[in-house]
């Protein structure tokens, strides 16, 4: 079946922005939403206020859920008033304290507020907002509406809330600690403020950041007083160049630019999809009227944020956790059994690791049963003159290094169940790009480094549409497509096409 035949079939419609002949790849929408993410821990502000206020309904009035669900349901769980007027006071306390929490920037990335100030915001915010309700109950003069569930709902929530956003930061810090989820970072200049700015950075490792480099402004060179010229990786002719090489997520000026320098960097990032900061300055108007960011002690101006789906990518890492662990846990005795199957075939061991390329650029080791015999790499340039793929990519389908298992193996991709050890471990995930070599990596143009934009997987699209194509461009330009066009409905469906790739047994 052709890419154009997969995607027009009823089961399976293009995402938006895909070319049916994959010819031209859509504009990215691999991006970072603030406001998405904004809206969200918004709800569950509100959702929060109204479980609180359950509990504590149910508590003055020592029901059971049952009994109170009841009450409300006949208007009669307040005595000679409907219940509607509860609401309406819950309604007001929620919209208080969310359009408060907004105000007082609880909203931002938790990453660039400290801990102390995130939790003191909290209960500012939940005191404010139970003022405001407090003087709204003694307007409308609430007399029948039990005080008791109002002050029992603000403690609980203002608790609540600050529980949650401790455990937030807790996780975050401990992805930090392990690389994940950190932004590389470049800082454009290379005076006293850039050099101060970089010390921050890299003394504050709760604030996320990797330090990798500073960028020269124009007219300017490295001087004594500021960082080692060692310590500058490019110009800024070459920055954004150098940031897609490098997988920079963020820049940060934190020089005085001449005329023109900052706009045109402005246009650059977002062409670019890379956040950009600067320290507070005019910089041709384009700061004006900005809200002011901290890092650490550092005041910074965002000027572009480039859109991330934070909470897609939640999801798609849970769905890899919960898949991963039910398939080794059901398939664990045909693990067994292929583990003898190949001890019992050929000399070696079960399982091969072989270094692989994942997201921005990470050195993994990618675990799969072996299928080769021994020294099977070093029989390999021996066979360039049958390679049936082109450009970098490297394929024999007689391989006279596989063995009889192997070939099995292979032909139903059972060679690669051990990598759902490596989703487990969040060096992989369920869908996306195959892992490249790093002989295939440093073949790569700048445009293909996109690939590694994103967690690498065991399936993806390549794999239920191109598998037998020998193309190497139609291998990178739908590792190219899925990147660009990500979405968790994109990877479910391309899960389904892959159970019917693996019984058709296309693999070789």
């Amino acid at each position: 079946m052709s890419s154009s035949q997969f995607w027009e079939s009823s089961a399976f419609k293009a995402p938006p922005g895909i070319s049916q002949s994959w010819d031209e790849p859509a504009n990215g929408n691999w991006e970072r939403n603030p406001r998405r993410v904004s809206r969200f821990w918004m709800i569950l502000d509100g959702l929060t206020v109204i479980a609180a206020a359950t509990v504590a309904t149910l508590v003055e009035f020592k029901m059971t859920p049952l009994r109170g669900l009841k009450g409300i349901w006949h208007g009669k769980l307040i005595q000679g008033q409907s219940w509607s007027l509860l609401l309406a006071m819950l309604l007001v306390f929620m919209v208080a304290l969310i359009e408060t929490s907004r105000r007082m920037h609880l909203y931002t990335p938790a990453r660039l507020s400290g801990f102390l100030n995130e939790q003191r915001l909290t209960f500012q915010a939940c005191t404010i907002s139970g003022l405001l309700l407090a003087g709204t109950l003694y307007i409308v003069h609430a007399a029948q509406v039990p005080r008791g569930i109002f002050m029992m709902t603000i403690g609980l929530v203002t608790v609540s809330l600050s529980l949650r956003r401790l455990v937030y930061r807790l996780q975050m810090y401990r992805r930090f600690e392990r690389g994940v989820g950190t932004r590389n970072v470049l800082i454009v200049g290379t005076g006293d403020e850039a050099e101060a700015l970089r010390n921050g950075i890299v003394n504050d490792r709760h604030l996320g950041y990797a330090f990798k480099g500073f960028v020269e402004l124009p007219g300017h060179n490295t001087w004594s007083g500021g960082p080692a010229t060692a310590d500058v990786v490019a110009d800024f002719d070459s920055l954004f160049n150098y940031a897609r090489k490098h997988f920079i997520d963020e820049i940060m000026i934190a020089g005085l630019c001449a005329p023109g320098v900052v706009p045109e960097a402005y246009k650059e990032a977002r062409a670019q999809g890379v956040d950009l900061r600067v320290v507070p300055d005019l910089y041709d108007g384009l700061a004006w009227n900005r809200q002011v960011e901290y890092i650490g002690q550092f005041p910074t101006i965002p000027l572009h944020c480039g859109h991330f789906p934070e909470l897609a990518l939640v999801l798609k890492r849970i769905l890899d956790v919960v898949f991963s662990f039910l398939a080794l846990l059901i398939l664990s005795p045909l693990l067994l059994v292929i583990a003898i199957a190949i001890k019992l075939d050929s000399p070696g061991p079960v399982l091969y690791v072989a270094e692989r390329i994942g997201k921005k650029g990470k050195v993994f080791g990618c675990i799969k049963f072996r299928t080769m015999v021994r020294e099977a790499e070093h029989l390999r340039a021996n066979l360039l003159a049958m390679n049936e793929r082109d450009g970098v990519l490297f394929k024999v389908r007689n391989d006279p290094r596989v063995t009889r298992l192997g070939r099995i193996l292979r032909k139903y991709s059972l060679d690669e169940i051990p990598q759902f050890f490596n989703v487990l471990r969040g060096d992989m995930s369920i869908v996306g790009p195959r892992p490249p070599l790093a002989g295939e990596v440093r073949e790569y143009g700048l445009q293909h480094l996109r690939r590694l934009d994103v967690t690498p997987g065991i399936t993806g699209l390549w794999q239920v549409l191109g598998r037998e194509d020998p193309s190497y461009d139609s291998y990178i330009r739908l590792d190219l497509a899925y990147v660009e066009n990500w979405s968790v409905w994109l990877d479910l469906k391309i899960i389904v096409r892959t159970v019917g790739v693996v019984f058709a047994g296309t693999g070789s």
